[in-house]
């Protein structure tokens, strides 16, 4: 038998062996095989928590399973059609021993036996959860460099080589790109030129400084230990994930939502473009959204869907509203009245329960000004702002969703409270978040009407209670996870997902116990969506630096 060997995360061909099997190995024992085997490494023996993905040629879905506690995975029958795979594995410290390929034939199952090695670049292999894990420095210091994996991963900080002054500049050069930049596609605001004319700011030249003394900028190796995760086990290996390539190497999907026909769509958060992926089939079919303002830059960050099935988007710097109908393949836009003030963009819409009084939510940014959110209209286009009297918190309103009365509730990484704004008379009210400085970033209303949202720098989850107008708080078991959102399955699992560990979180809020499962590729999760259909919900997520939609699929409670 042949084994095969690459970098973890890449797909490369593997050996195969052909035998009748009697018994299927691994976490799918009660069903037919398609492909199974055992992992093992010199140093560990049989390895449990190694992510096994198979790639048909020619097919835009990778499957994935992970290996048991004796080191066994299996892919079911069902999940996998006869043809030629490239196989790719992830476990941190970890590459394949040699390369091969995997034919699949309709004549039984196919056994692939996996010898893993020590990978001799460790660092190309940490998530940027691990790298903050693993730097020196203060809590402060590591929120800072936390900030760069809003637009690319750690990898690039931590094997840079400039020195303070150099990447003090680089640090303010980055802060002229609009948040919905990325490496293949950056966009600068057009304020870019002034700032880059003055000196770095403190902030700017203090975080330079700080990369500068944990990145390769004095040294060819990094100073200090590098920390990594644990691979899963238990119940974390007892997954199925199906990821979906985009058409577009390029796109950088931001939100995904499922409709009522299974259809999921997305928003691109650096091109104009809004998409419907069919999972059946992994075909995707991609609209272009028109363009308002030329040379200000592109893509769109949430997406979301009325009760008739409609698809809506914020379209960020272009300063609109879009709708399109899928059954007519109309598309609508509505423009915010302020969007020549400068940078001013559109973020969230919120159509939930339009229904109910013909109002849509809306947040959106004047050019240098907080956010706010709006009582729109659509029938008339009438914008209402949302404002507060003297005295009250400073909303600056980040992320927006409404209950069943259509009543609005609002959560903003900076502030310590949650609030909700009555839908007819507009007054606000402000809970407070117990965790000082937890804040809140992005949440899901469940059928009771309460919130459930993310807690980005708290690592946690909370939910507000309309009823005892109280939140409630999980940490989650991970550091650094930096959860982005936040949807209860209405049943007893909230799901959420991170920025920086490539984890998905379920959390039994029965129990109180968390599971993480391991995503095969980076991810950098904005946006959570939960499919409660079936004795189990599962969970869709974006993987905005590659292209790819993912579905996480548990197979036990």
């Amino acid at each position: 038998m042949r084994t095969g060997s690459i970098g973890a995360r890449l797909f490369v061909p593997a050996g195969v062996l052909l035998f009748a099997l009697t018994t299927s190995p691994g976490p799918f024992a009660a069903a037919p095989a398609a492909l199974t085997g055992t992992v093992t490494s010199q140093e560990e023996g049989a390895m449990e928590g190694v992510i096994v993905s198979a790639k048909r040629t020619g097919s835009t879905m990778t499957i994935s399973v992970v290996t048991d506690a004796r080191g066994q995975y299996a892919f079911p029958a069902d999940r996998l059609k006869p043809g030629t795979y490239a196989i790719a594995i992830r476990a941190i410290g970890y590459d394949l021993a040699s390369p091969g390929s995997a034919d699949l034939s309709e004549e039984g199952p196919t056994r692939l036996d996996l010898q893993l090695k020590k990978t001799r670049r460790l660092g190309a292999q940490m998530s940027s959860g691990e790298w903050l894990m693993s730097v020196p420095g203060t809590p402060a210091e590591k929120q800072g460099l936390n900030g760069c994996t809003m637009c690319h991963t750690l990898q690039r900080p931590m094997t840079s080589r400039y020195e303070a002054d150099a990447m003090a500049k680089t640090v303010q050069r980055m802060s002229t790109h609009s948040i919905n930049s990325t490496v293949a596609h950056p966009q600068v605001l057009s304020t870019a030129a002034e700032t880059m004319s003055r000196p770095p700011t403190k902030a700017q030249a203090d975080l330079g400084k700080y990369i500068s003394t944990i990145n390769l900028s004095s040294a060819d190796t990094w100073q200090f230990p590098l920390q990594t995760l644990p691979r899963p086990k238990g119940k974390a290996t007892q997954v199925i994930i199906t990821t979906y390539d985009l058409p577009r190497p390029d796109a950088a999907p931001h939100d995904s939502e499922m409709d009522a026909q299974g259809n999921v769509w997305y928003a691109d958060f650096v091109s104009p473009y809004m998409g419907k992926l069919d999972p059946k089939t992994g075909r995707a079919t991609e609209y272009e959204i028109p363009l308002h303002k030329p040379g200000f830059p592109k893509g769109g960050l949430n997406i979301a869907i009325d009760k008739e099935g409609r698809i809506y988007e914020g379209t960020m710097h272009q300063s609109q509203v879009v709708r399109f109908d899928p059954k007519t393949e109309k598309m609508e836009t509505w423009i915010f009245p302020h969007w020549n003030a400068g940078d001013a963009r559109v973020t969230m819409v919120d159509p939930s329960f339009s229904g109910v009084d013909g109002i849509t939510w809306v947040n959106a940014y004047k050019g240098g000004e907080p956010a706010l959110s709006y009582r729109v209209d659509l029938k008339t286009g009438q914008w209402t702002p949302v404002t507060h009297p003297p005295g009250s918190p400073t909303a600056n309103a980040y992320d927006i969703a409404a209950d069943s009365k259509n009543n609005m509730y609002g959560t903003s990484i900076g502030n310590d409270n949650v609030w909700k704004t009555d839908a007819k008379t507009l007054k606000t009210t402000f809970y407070p978040i117990p965790t000082p400085g937890a804040g809140g970033r992005r949440g899901h209303v469940d059928s009771k009407d309460r919130l459930w949202f993310a807690q980005f720098r708290g690592n946690g989850i909370g939910m507000f209670d309309p009823v005892t107008e109280k939140v409630t708080e999980w940490k989650l078991p991970t550091p650094w996870t930096s959860p982005y959102d936040a949807e209860f399955d209405d049943k007893k699992y909230v799901w959420t997902g991170g920025m920086n560990n490539d984890l998905v979180v379920r959390l039994n809020v029965e129990t109180g116990e968390f599971t993480e499962y391991l995503l095969p590729f980076d991810t950098n999760i904005r946006h959570v969506d939960v499919q409660k259909s079936g004795d189990l919900s599962s969970f869709w997520v974006v993987g905005q630096l590659n292209a790819h939609i993912i579905h996480i699929e548990p197979l036990v409670p």
